[in-house]
């Protein structure tokens, strides 16, 4: 079943991804919950776990905090560096996931993965090209750098579906945020504060529970958020090229071909 109609839209309509998103997770929440879990869930209830044991009064919610850096340094590197390299290969799983969905086929674990891994090095360099510029501009009065992260924020989906390269994607992402950076920035405060609020919310049973629970409630937080966020990004590009190109799904599955 395609979600995405084939008559072009007139504009990027923030309550239409919501839609679609929401659609292909409901339709593959085993594979998308599967790879959030593998790539974020897991990996973070390990750590939290591992960390539990060398201090039992350790609080999961506290993760990334500057006292928890420097008491587990090199652990805490290590995992830190890992956890990016799995958050760079959930949203290249997810966003092809998410294509062929809209394409109407059953997206799979192993073509995901091994999509993922396949643009691993592009995926790590756009991330760290993105990182630098948008924390230069943020140094520079913050504005300029969260419309550099509008920008550039469907350059991982674009090199992912189209092969562009780095300097190509980021130039794509570019191309298709163009005239619709503010309805981006609308939907992604949106999803911000809509991660806040569940990990709020989910703090207060970590701090409820506390120890073994609160990894897992955390982990599981954790998950979602990641998930929702890459699925998004993946339908924000797919909106972006109707809107621009009038691009139907089935023309940019022939890219996969």
């Amino acid at each position: 079943m395609v979600s995405t109609t084939s008559e072009r839209p007139d504009k990027f309509r923030i309550g239409r991804v919501f839609n679609d998103s929401f659609a292909v997770i409901g339709r593959n929440a085993v594979l998308c919950l599967g790879l959030a879990a593998l790539f974020s869930g897991l990996p973070t209830l390990v750590f939290q776990l591992w960390a539990l044991r060398q201090d039992p009064a350790f609080d999961p919610g506290t993760f990334g905090e500057q006292d928890l850096v420097f008491g587990y340094s090199s652990v805490a590197i290590g995992a830190g560096l890992a956890s990016y390299i799995l958050s760079l290969l959930l949203q290249a799983s997810l966003v092809r996931a998410t294509i062929e969905d809209l394409n109407g086929k059953q997206p799979s674990f192993g073509d995901s993965i091994a999509k993922a891994v396949s643009f691993l090095l592009p995926t790590f360099a756009i991330a760290l090209l993105v990182g630098l510029g948008v924390g230069l501009g943020f140094m520079l009065f913050v504005v300029p750098g969260i419309m550099l992260a509008l920008r550039w924020s469907v350059a991982v989906p674009a090199l992912v579906q189209e092969r562009l390269g780095v300097f190509g994607s980021m130039a794509r992402s570019r191309d298709l945020t163009k005239g619709s950076r503010w309805a981006l920035f609308g939907l992604f405060v949106i999803l911000i504060v809509a991660a806040i609020a569940i990990e709020l919310a989910l703090g207060t049973a970590t701090d409820l529970f506390g120890g073994t629970v609160g990894a897992v409630v955390d982990a599981l937080a954790t998950s979602v958020t990641s998930m929702v966020m890459s699925i998004a990004a993946a339908v924000s590009y797919v909106e972006l090229r109707q809107v621009r190109e009038g691009t139907g799904i089935d023309e940019l599955a022939e890219i996969f071909a």
